[in-house]
């Protein structure tokens, strides 16, 4: 029962956040941007990504979060949303490498990927 709960947790934390970046942080800067970006379309940018993917990891990140809310209630969803969410920030990390971003900056990406492997596998 506890692991439920925690697990549950973790897809409402995942969720919120998700939604957090992209829907009220999307033009402000933070200290987990990669290189010196300041918005989120800058930051896709120094990552050397075209425009359109903004938009499409903006789509996939809300729409897996989604899910995760909605998996609380039909459980189906869960483990889906949680591997796709996993494989998007060991994309974010892999960016952060890319463009040798401090350590501090892929932990957003770590800590969401640890979150979604644990809410796949509990």
């Amino acid at each position: 029962m506890l692991v439920e709960y925690v697990k549950i947790a973790a897809q409402i934390t995942i969720a919120l956040s998700i939604y957090n970046v992209w829907f009220f942080r999307f033009n402000k800067p933070t200290r987990y941007r990669g290189k010196n970006a300041e918005t989120m379309k800058d930051e896709f940018i120094s990552y050397g990504l075209p425009d359109y993917f903004v938009w499409l990891i903006g789509f996939l990140k809300v729409t897996l979060a989604t899910l995760l809310l909605i998996g609380i209630y039909i459980n189906s969803l869960v483990f889906p949303a949680s591997i796709g969410m996993a494989i998007l920030m060991v994309g974010a990390i892999a960016m952060h490498i890319k463009v040798n971003d401090d350590i501090i900056k892929s932990l957003p990406a770590t800590i969401f990927l640890i979150l979604s492997l644990s809410v796949a596998f509990l």
